[in-house]
C-alpha cells in the first residue's frame, strides 16, 4: 500500500495537497448557502462543509476557509443573521459548482447561474428554488479556529422545506428519493445509492433491517 508521511507533505505542490487532503476524508454533503446583505443584495455559493451538530436544539455547523479574500457569505450571515441551506442535485450541480467563482459583491450568482432566488414570507434570507431539499437557520454562534484560522458557523434550523414523501414514518428522510447528490474533494459529484438501514445497535442483539 502506498504511503505518504506527514514530512513528505511539505514537499508536495500546494493544488496536489490541498486536492488529497480535500478527498481523502470521503463523500461529503453538498449545499448551495443563500444569503443576502441589509441591502437585499443576494450571494448564493457552494459547501460542502456542513456538518450536524445536534437534534435538541436542531443545530447545523459549517466551516468556512480562512479570509484570505472577501467572504460574502460570511460577512451577510453575521450582518443579517439569516440564511438557507439547499441540496444540490443532479440537476443543479453544474450551476452549484459555477457559484464558488469569486463573483463581485454586487453580482448575484443566482443570476449569473440561472438558479431560481425563491422567497418564502417569513424567512428573511433566499432558497434555491430547485433545490428538493430546503433548510432555513438562523446564525446562533461564530468560533474561530485558530489552528488555522477557519470559522465554525452555528445555525438553529428555523425551517425545513421538502415534499413530505421524502419523509418516512420514523423522521428518516430519504435523500436519496430526494435526488441529493453528494461530493469528493472540491470538484468531484457522485449519485448515491443506499444499501440498507440498519436496527439501532444494542450489545449482544442481531441487527435487523429496516424498511
Amino acid at each position: 500500500m502506498h504511503e505518504i508521511e506527514i514530512k513528505d507533505f511539505e514537499n508536495l505542490d500546494s493544488r496536489y495537497r490541498a486536492t488529497l487532503i480535500n478527498s481523502i476524508t470521503g463523500f461529503k454533503s453538498l449545499n448551495l448557502v443563500g444569503t443576502q446583505d441589509e441591502k437585499g443584495q443576494e450571494n448564493l455559493a457552494i459547501f460542502s462543509q456542513v456538518v450536524h451538530l445536534g437534534a435538541s436544539p436542531p443545530l447545523i455547523g459549517m466551516i468556512i476557509r480562512p479570509d484570505v479574500s472577501p467572504r460574502h457569505t460570511l460577512e451577510n450571515i453575521i450582518a443579517h443573521k439569516f440564511y438557507t441551506l439547499n441540496h444540490v442535485n443532479s440537476h443543479i450541480f453544474k450551476q452549484a459548482h459555477q457559484t464558488a467563482a469569486r463573483y463581485d459583491r454586487e453580482i448575484s450568482e443566482f443570476e449569473v447561474t440561472g438558479l431560481t432566488s425563491q422567497h418564502i414570507a417569513g424567512f428573511d434570507a433566499p432558497f434555491v428554488g430547485e433545490a428538493n431539499i430546503q433548510i432555513g437557520l438562523e446564525f446562533a454562534e461564530k468560533m474561530d479556529i485558530q489552528i488555522n484560522n477557519t470559522s465554525l458557523i452555528i445555525g438553529h434550523i428555523r425551517l425545513l422545506r421538502l415534499r413530505e414523501n421524502y419523509i418516512k414514518k420514523d423522521g428518516f428522510v430519504d435523500l436519496e428519493q430526494a435526488g441529493t447528490i453528494t461530493c469528493a474533494g472540491l470538484d468531484s459529484y457522485h449519485s448515491t445509492k443506499k444499501i440498507a438501514r440498519l436496527s439501532y445497535a444494542k450489545p449482544y442483539k442481531p441487527l435487523d433491517y429496516i424498511e
